[in-house]
């Protein structure tokens, strides 16, 4: 399981990989989910500012992981990576773990000492990853 945080010109902020063995190719399957995000984020175009839809969903499905997508409003992007044989996650699960993620982070941006666009350094943003990779592992 992997999750990012990436700001609007995709340098990441925050990176959480379980197990660590994998890492290198969790980011490699993040950076390159990315460019699936902005795609989608331009095909829609103005009727993401519309609807207010953040969750971006599905974004593709490989044989060994399928990967999620969430986009706020300040178009920072948020990249969940699971394992496909987990078969308990739904959608609506997923949907409300981005909605946590995004949740704290905006807690995050809420502290007068973090400088937008720096990596995020939060215990309570590192305790809330961990609970949720609990859930999904």
């Amino acid at each position: 399981v992997s999750i990012i945080c990436s700001s609007p010109q995709n340098y990441p902020l925050y990176i959480r990989s379980v197990p660590t063995e994998n890492e290198l190719k969790f980011h490699y399957t993040v950076h390159t989910s990315l460019d699936v995000v902005d795609e989608k984020i331009s095909a829609m175009g103005k009727a993401l500012v519309d609807q207010r839809e953040l969750y971006l969903g599905l974004l593709y499905p490989t044989e060994d992981y399928k990967v999620y997508g969430y986009v706020t409003n300040s178009k920072v992007k948020f990249v969940m990576v699971v394992d496909s044989s987990n078969t308990a996650l739904r959608d609506n699960e997923i949907r409300s773990m981005f909605r946590k993620l995004h949740n704290s982070y905006t807690d995050i941006m809420c502290n007068p000492f973090y400088n937008p666009g720096d990596r995020i350094h939060s215990r309570a943003f590192d305790n809330m990853v961990n609970s949720m990779m609990m859930q999904v592992c």
